[in-house]
């Protein structure tokens, strides 16, 4: 199912949770909306469901226009970071829930509906629990379930916030690589929200990047980490250090010396440079980056030195081999190796 966001505005209060928003969703597409709190992601999927209506602009369900429609009638799956589940009836009943709510007319019989349960569940890597209370399971089994009831309505869409949110670091890693397979296995055009970088560069084949309510960039996940369009998506997308820099004669400038970077096609003047920390090289000092490590720490294999510019009240950070003897008050000269150039003046 093809979804397309048109235009939308959305306020609250008069507040713009989301401003002139503009998206295109193919079948079978995992998307990811990330963000830091308040960037409106949320309020995003709310109104592909239809739990919220546009202040303004439309939204198509195919060549559908879906804005008015309440939830059962977009037939959305739809699953939240606390689970949801009914703490009273079993897992299966729980499951199960969606189809015998249906309209006589459009319900399936009770075999059939138990059938298509115990499917799900074997799906979900849930099989021969079915009798159990969610109280009796654990919060990654409980979210397999919520998924399953998710799925058990047949929906045209999937959408998940936040679904992993209220659990574990490692149960994080493995559901969500659970998650893609079940998606590649059933084919839903699905929504996810989430904050977690690494859950949205893991598991998406775009990602939507949005902040103040507006969408920042779209792209696959390799486009952008790799080629972020603006300051804001270079430093919330992965790790990032930056630097105020002069661009002179086509040549990168700090603290009145040239640092042996291309400027590129940017113009004369003042302008950030950002780099990612593990994407440096260690050279002679001259016409380079030196700085003085002001600290150093362990972060998994990797050592982290926070550099203090010289010419500059400025630190950045970079990586280095663990085992590099470096240690503070050194003397450290290096040059990004990939880069990014934005304009201040």
């Amino acid at each position: 199912m093809d979804i397309a966001v048109d235009h939308v505005l959305k306020e609250f209060s008069r507040y713009p949770a989301l401003d002139d928003v503009s998206l295109q969703i193919k079948s079978g597409e995992l998307i990811a909306l990330l963000g830091p709190s308040g960037s409106g992601k949320t309020t995003l999927l709310r109104l592909i469901a239809g739990l919220e209506r546009p202040t303004a602009g439309r939204i198509f369900f195919g060549d559908e226009d879906a804005s008015s429609k309440s939830v059962q009638e977009r037939n959305v799956g739809f699953v939240f970071q606390a689970y949801a589940l009914f703490r009273n009836m079993t897992v299966l009943e729980n499951v199960s829930f969606g189809l015998k709510v249906r309209p006589r007319a459009t319900r399936p019989p009770n075999a059939e509906i138990r059938k298509r349960a115990l499917e799900l569940l074997d799906l979900v890597q849930l099989s021969g629990l079915h009798q159990r209370y969610p109280q009796q399971l654990s919060g990654g089994q409980r979210q397999r379930v919520a998924l399953a009831r998710a799925l058990a309505i047949e929906p045209r869409v999937l959408l998940l916030d936040e679904p992993f949110g209220a659990l574990d670091a490692q149960v994080r890693k493995e559901l969500r690589k659970w998650l893609r397979e079940i998606h590649d296995r059933t084919g839903h055009t699905t929504v996810f929200v989430t904050h977690d970088q690494e859950e949205a560069l893991e598991l998406a084949d775009r990602l939507v990047v949005m902040s103040r309510g507006k969408i920042e960039q779209v792209g696959s996940p390799d486009t952008v980490y790799d080629d972020p369009n603006s300051p804001f998506v270079f430093g919330f997308i992965g790790e990032s250090s930056s630097l105020p820099v002069e661009i002179e004669n086509g040549e990168l400038w700090v603290g009145g010396r040239a640092i042996g970077l291309s400027a590129g096609d940017t113009p004369k003047g003042n302008a950030q440079l950002y780099f990612r920390p593990h994407d440096v090289e260690l050279v002679p000092e001259g016409a380079a980056l030196a700085g003085v490590a002001a600290s150093t720490r362990r972060v998994g294999g990797t050592r982290r030195v926070e550099l203090e510019i010289g010419g500059l009240s400025h630190r950045v950070e970079i990586d280095l081999p663990f085992d590099h003897p470096t240690g503070e008050k050194s003397r450290i000269a290096f040059k990004p190796k990939r880069w990014k150039l934005f304009p201040t003046g």
